[in-house]
């Protein structure tokens, strides 16, 4: 499995948003859009503000791949599960790196319902990449 590299991490999870594309069936890309991202661990985490039904949402989930960018940094990723113990810290890192927003923007993406909504970044290689584009 492909890791990110420590100063990936760092760009990427101190950046304030970063921009996020999944891939079509042809293996073209979506528009990007606008995310905020937060780490736990050595893991880069991603949330559905507007629950299950968002459009990117839906997107990332059926194609399970795409593109992230931020500070510099680009990568082709997969869309992967967050393990349920991870939540309290995706959680936290959310509230240390946002609250300044206000409890309710901050709000719709921590606690029980984003849970659900809750999408790992997973980096690929370039050879993971050019293998599920044929």
């Amino acid at each position: 499995m492909t890791t990110w590299t420590d100063q990936e991490l760092r760009r990427i999870s101190d950046a304030e948003d970063l921009q996020l594309a999944s891939v079509r069936a042809d293996g073209s890309l979506r528009p990007y859009v606008t995310m905020w991202v937060v780490r736990a661990s050595d893991q880069l985490y991603v949330r559905s503000a507007y629950g299950p039904n968002n459009p990117w949402y839906r997107r990332a989930k059926a194609s399970g791949a795409g593109r992230v960018r931020a500070r510099g940094v680009e990568r082709d990723i997969t869309f992967a599960e967050a393990a349920a113990d991870a939540q309290a810290a995706i959680d936290a890192a959310y509230h240390a790196k946002y609250d300044r927003y206000g409890p309710k923007i901050v709000g719709s993406v921590v606690g029980p319902q984003a849970e659900a909504v809750t999408i790992r970044l997973v980096p690929r290689t370039e050879r993971e990449s050019t293998r599920e584009e044929k």
